[in-house]
């Protein structure tokens, strides 16, 4: 159960909506199942709206006081015992959604399950749609959007680093740094809009101190505020890093040394790896998916030049590109250094040197953004595992990170773009106006983060992607 201080329903509250969001205040009353799919110990039915307790009595006879736990038997219309139980009642508005919370733990049988659902619709509730129960928590104020969305990542969370991540997102620790953010911009344009009702004084925006610091100032926190938010995507979705070399270079050996197992062929034949081939590993903590390629060269056969051409276009969507090259040899083929002059600048990347164990005249080291390592052996492999933290901004193993999202990347970097326009239609018109009107859309799209600003279409994607009970 999540619990709210004042400070973080402070972040957000239903009158900061847009209009067209939908009302909080539901006359409906849902249902579902809390807990997986599947037998087991216990089984969770949630009931939430403002037939909640009525329902809850109707089953168990009686309703304990809120937040106590009883021991109670669950019954049908006739007074038929369906299940032997816990049952809990939070009331409005303290519990998880805002509205009357009744929740029943019985035994975790499917066809328990079944027969509870079945006597709470009979009562007058409806099954809830995926991830309803979060968006009428949403809708009432006691989460903003960025926190109902970390319930689903926890939910989801793959690594401890992730999980922690989440919960430090559910906290409001992401949101508040957005609201930070929206404050600096709010103040700015504030300062902005008084002094375009004075004309009298005559401010000159370009000159002004005040401006040009609370500019860089701003400058200062959307670069930091990405970076963690880059940082908190690459926990959610995992860093994806694709292995590129030329037939033979080592690439297998060095996805099953990755991997600590052995999933791709090995073979002294060039070209055996015709396919992609994806392994999950983890780094300290941060997930990692590695993408073995086939070998990028010039080839007649169909089936070979598929796998190049699946290769090329792995590489493309890539968070972190990794070019093994064969250090026994004189150098690297013509395709590997066309492969490395077609990658996005946006794109972070490595080069590998391989098989220094069959090469006299290098040995263990990293030079920059070129690690010296031998797949066979393993050696050289610590150096790289910590090059591909730091790729991913991941310097210390300890941080403290939030989750996000890539819309939220999104929206910030429109904020950004808000931001820097304003700037420049300052400096080529003179017009505070105009810095004013951008700085505006910039707290818009920052407050498509936390739900200030939302839409229909926007909480109907969000929400339809979490699981039933939640």
């Amino acid at each position: 159960m999540h619990s709210n201080t004042s400070s973080q329903r402070s972040i957000r509250t239903p009158d900061s909506r847009d209009s067209d969001t939908p009302d909080s205040n539901s006359n409906e009353t849902i249902v579902a199942v809390a807990t997986p799919n599947g037998r087991g110990g216990i089984c969770v039915v949630r009931i939430s709206g403002p037939d909640a307790a009525k329902i809850g009595k109707e089953l168990a006879g009686k309703l304990p006081a809120p937040r106590i736990s009883a021991l109670s038997h669950f019954a049908d219309a006739n007074g038929q015992v369906l299940d032997q139980g816990l049952i809990l009642y939070f009331q409005s508005p303290h519990s998880y959604t805002g509205e009357d919370v009744v929740e029943l733990q019985g035994h975790g049988s499917p066809v328990v399950a079944t027969m509870l659902l079945r006597r709470c619709i009979e009562l007058g509730a409806r099954m809830a749609r995926p991830g309803e129960f979060s968006e009428r928590a949403f809708l009432s104020g006691q989460l903003d959007l960025a926190q109902a969305e970390a319930v689903a990542d926890l939910i989801e969370s793959s690594t401890e680093s992730a999980a922690r991540s989440a919960l430090s997102s559910l906290r409001g620790d992401f949101s508040l740094q957005v609201n930070k953010l929206v404050e600096q911009v709010t103040h700015l344009r504030i300062y902005v809009e008084a002094a375009i009702d004075f004309p009298d004084e005559e401010i000159d925006f370009l000159a002004d101190v005040e401006v040009t610091k609370q500019l860089s100032d701003l400058k200062q926190e959307f670069t930091s505020l990405r970076a963690s938010m880059r940082r908190g995507k690459l926990l959610r979705d995992g860093l994806k890093v694709v292995l590129v070399g030329a037939p033979n270079a080592g690439k297998s050996s060095l996805m099953n040394q990755l991997g600590r197992e052995q999933r791709a062929i090995v073979s002294d034949i060039p070209g055996t790896t015709r396919d992609t081939l994806e392994q999950h590993i983890e780094i300290d903590g941060l997930p990692v998916i590695v993408i073995d390629t086939a070998g990028i060269r010039d080839s007649q056969d169909e089936v070979e030049a598929e796998g190049v051409r699946r290769a090329i276009s792995a590489k493309q969507e890539a968070d972190l590109v990794i070019f093994v090259l064969d250090s026994s040899t004189d150098n690297a083929s013509l395709a590997i250094n066309e492969a490395m002059e077609q990658l996005d600048p946006r794109q972070e990347s490595l080069t590998i040197y391989n098989k220094i164990d069959l090469n006299q005249n290098f040995g263990v080291k990293r030079e920059g953004d070129k690690v010296f390592l031998s797949a066979l052996t393993g050696d050289g492999i610590p150096l790289l595992l910590n090059a591909i933290r730091e790729k991913a901004g991941f310097y210390d193993s300890d941080r403290s990170e939030f989750i996000a999202r890539q819309r939220h990347i999104d929206a910030l970097d429109r904020a950004q773009e808000h931001v820097w326009q304003g700037v420049e239609q300052l400096e080529t018109y003179q017009a505070g106006e105009l810095l004013a009107e951008e700085l505006k859309l910039a707290q818009h799209a920052l407050g498509e983060i936390t739900g200030a600003v939302s839409s229909d279409d926007l909480l109907g994607l969000i929400f339809g992607s979490f699981c039933i009970g939640k």
